[in-house]
């Protein structure tokens, strides 16, 4: 599942193990028990599918650890067996495959110190093509911006759950970009060198972060109009150009109502709330041993997908672009008290900026300017390598 990042898993539910989904364990650092987290889903997509295992980690803990050199495999009751392989951070099948309509779908993992563990069988959900993605300039809560909205709509009145990503990329123009950059010498002193046009022009990229769900269980139609992302009019990636992959996934109730409870641990501020969501029902299960804990849901959902583009100035025809990343305001470097603004800095720390690459640098009239260095070099942001999707 691409939209929720599996540390917030790892961190919210350490303590939330499960035993045959039945005993829930408290939510406290010196109860910590270890357990594998299982991070997956299989679609109608035609692609090496990937699986994430894991391994829980403490609250205080920055990192996490992979779980290397398990046997990973999904079987189906037509006999098919796809095996996985260990890539260092994920499991990646060695074959192709698509989950099939009216098919049951099982996970199997055997890990190198002897556990062993097996979802419940799965069925692909219905599956329900989006119609659209737009991007409209709207008002949310006093808020002015471009609203990203899914659209679909399932005349059988079959999908009901919906769970949805994003992946979006933005394209980065240098403000204050000049042909020469000051660097630091071997013998202590700013000397100036070409600058490379390899930092003109770059590309941010960044994933959703957070489980988005919505449902028509109990509306008269099955029909979505749904907020997937918000952007405001003074967000500066939006400033050139913008894309926005979204996919769509058509849940089951049980998966649902998993990703549901992981979304109301994640947004609860407090551990110690009185709103503690209480179990986390997956369908993975220890096969040999019930004190082997295993946190996680194997999900088989029907995906679909739409990229779209926009350009500042078709949405916000004539108005002023977005304030940049940071502050792009020139200044210099100088001891002198009378010298005009923007001449505040000490020049005894150019050295360590330039050196340290805060600063870049930027001619203009008599003085030596310089600006903040993402104002000058765009890689500092984001990277320089244009993605193979692109169109301009």
């Amino acid at each position: 599942m691409k939209n929720f990042k599996l540390h917030s898993i790892i961190f919210f539910l350490s303590a939330f193990v499960l035993n045959s989904c039945t005993e829930t364990y408290p939510l406290l650092t010196n109860t910590y028990e270890e357990a594998l987290v299982v991070e997956t889903t299989i679609t109608n997509e035609l692609k090496n599918q990937e699986i994430k295992l894991v391994k829980t980690a403490r609250f205080e803990d920055k990192v996490y650890l992979p779980e290397n050199g398990a046997e990973v495999y999904i079987t189906d009751d037509s006999g098919n067996r796809y095996d996985f392989e260990d890539q260092s951070d994920r499991y990646v099948s060695t074959v192709a495959f698509q989950a099939a309509p009216g098919i049951q779908y099982q996970l199997h993992i055997n890990t190198k110190d002897g556990r062993s563990f097996e979802s419940s069988a799965e069925t692909l959900t219905p599956v329900n093509p989006m119609q659209s993605v737009t991007a409209e300039i709207e008002t949310i809560d006093t808020e002015r911006g471009v609203s990203i909205r899914a659209r679909s709509f399932d005349p059988d009145n079959k999908s009901k759950f919906y769970r949805y990503v994003y992946e979006e990329t933005y394209k980065v123009l240098t403000p204050k970009w000049v042909d020469t950059k000051a660097v630091v010498g071997d013998d202590g002193f700013i000397k100036f060198i070409p600058n490379s046009p390899d930092t003109k022009v770059c590309y941010g990229s960044k994933k959703s972060s957070t489980l988005l769900l919505t449902d028509t269980n109990g509306l008269s139609e099955d029909k979505i109009n749904y907020l997937v992302r918000f952007i405001s009019d003074q967000d500066y990636i939006i400033s050139t150009r913008y894309s926005i992959l979204v996919k769509q996934y058509v849940e089951s109730l049980a998966a649902y109502n998993y990703y549901s409870t992981l979304k109301k641990m994640s947004g609860t501020e407090n551990i110690l709330s009185p709103k503690q969501p209480g179990i986390v029902l997956g369908n993975i299960r220890s096969i040999k041993n019930s004190g082997d804990k295993i946190i996680g849901y194997f999900d088989v959902a029907s995906v679909s997908t739409e990229r779209i583009y926009f350009n500042y100035a078709e949405l916000f025809y004539g108005e002023v672009l977005p304030p940049y990343y940071t502050d792009c305001q020139e200044y210099c470097y100088d001891d002198y008290p009378n010298n005009p603004d923007p001449c505040t800095h000490s020049p005894s720390g150019l050295l360590d900026d330039i050196t340290l690459n805060k600063v870049r640098y930027f001619l203009t009239g008599r003085y030596l300017y310089w600006v903040n260095s993402p104002c000058g070099d765009c890689t500092t942001i984001a990277s320089n390598i244009k993605p193979t999707f692109w169109t301009d």
